[in-house]
């Protein structure tokens, strides 16, 4: 292991320090200030947390490595005007010539979603709280879509260069729509 990889990995362990400590502090703070209870284990606790932070700096170090490299390459290729040009056959490029970055959003988004495991645990509860009247996979597959198509949106406000807030707006209205034939118990 290169000095530059320790020196990087350290830079992370720190960054990631300052961003966790400040949560932890607070869920500490809480526990033993508002609910005013000792802290079980205490010792087991912060070993526990110090691991986490090892973790996760080890986690954040690897992503910076491997996948945003990958990441920033894949969409400097999908988006490279010559590719686009060769995929569509057309010598001036329009929003609509970059079907492919949509398409590649929404894969990404949806399987991304579907194999998220926090997702399938709300799911089960979802489906255990409703006495079986909401499927696990289908609450899955909804919300997996929800993201793929925001996160397609998200490419195509990019591209098209359309403001923000015309899309806030739409959600908004969508949402306005919805809660006059939802059930009134899952307004809120």
């Amino acid at each position: 292991m290169s000095m530059d990889v320790l020196i990087a990995l350290w830079h992370t362990l720190i960054d990631t320090i300052a961003d966790v400590v400040p949560i932890a502090a607070i869920i500490f703070g809480f526990q033993l200030f508002v609910l005013r209870k000792p802290i079980p284990h205490a010792g087991r606790v912060v070993l526990g947390f110090l691991y986490v932070l090892i973790g996760l700096a080890f986690f954040l170090e690897g992503l910076e490595l491997a996948l945003f490299p990958l990441g920033k390459l894949m969409a400097a290729q999908l988006t490279d005007p010559a590719f686009i040009a060769d995929v569509t056959h057309h010598a001036t490029l329009d929003w609509k010539d970059y079907y492919w970055v949509y398409l590649f959003a929404f894969a990404i988004g949806f399987s991304t979603t579907i194999a998220e495991p926090s997702l399938l645990a709300v799911a089960i509860k979802a489906n255990q709280v409703s006495g079986d009247t909401i499927g696990v996979m289908g609450l899955r597959v909804a919300v997996a879509l929800g993201v793929a198509v925001g996160i397609a949106l998200g490419t195509y406000r990019i591209v098209s260069g359309t403001p923000l807030h015309w899309y806030i707006i739409a959600g908004y209205i969508v949402v306005v729509i919805q809660t006059f034939y939802a059930p009134r118990m899952i307004i809120a």
